[in-house]
């Protein structure tokens, strides 16, 4: 159920969430598919989140998506703005429902998981924990516009991202369709469309 939520409500979970994001050094921190901080990606993809009409609570943890950083070093450790054994900060920064997402989407072993999204069972692996979930349609849904709003603004501010991972990220959302909005969808087919 989508409960409206006030702009006081938005707005202080937003300003918890930056001081969080700021606290960590995240406008100090360059974001590794691009030019720009880590700060102003976050704020783009909570932006789009929003524009695509997405829960709050969903709009929340995008502006926070990249606290456990959503994959392996190449030397095979995890690079995490927040540490894992800290996520209580997450939590009181911005309540337990969007903290919990905010690690759901960074633990995502995207590799084991994104192969198996739309079969039945819905397989989910923790990178951290290595434990293997069938989470809620809900869940998923949420994971997958953040995915998506992250990916999104990752296309549109680097041509470099595009040509090297524009034609893997276009199956993956062609493949999640039902999990995502139709803003979130078409945002999807417009950034990916060249490589198709």
């Amino acid at each position: 159920m989508n409960v409206p939520v006030s702009l006081g409500e938005k707005r202080m979970s937003t300003d918890s969430g930056i001081g969080l994001l700021k606290s960590l050094g995240a406008q100090e921190i360059a974001h590794p598919g691009h030019g720009g901080t880590m700060l102003t990606h976050l704020l783009r993809v909570q932006a789009l989140l929003r524009e695509w009409g997405e829960p709050e609570v969903t709009c929340t943890a995008g502006l926070l998506h990249g606290l456990f950083g959503p994959a392996p070093l190449p030397d095979g450790g995890f690079y995490t703005i927040l540490p894992l054994d800290e996520r209580r900060r997450a939590v009181e920064a911005v309540g337990a429902e969007a903290a919990d997402l905010v690690y759901f989407y960074g633990a995502c072993d995207r590799e084991y998981t994104y192969a198996r999204l739309m079969e039945s069972e819905g397989q989910y692996r923790d990178r951290f924990t290595g434990d293997v979930l069938t989470p809620e349609r809900e869940l998923l849904r949420r994971f997958m516009a953040i995915t998506a709003a992250n990916e999104v603004d990752q296309a549109l501010e680097s041509a470099e991202f595009i040509a090297e991972h524009g034609a893997y990220y276009a199956e993956v959302f062609r493949r999640a369709r039902p999990l995502l909005s139709e803003g979130a969808w078409r945002a999807c087919r417009a950034a990916f469309s060249a490589v198709r």
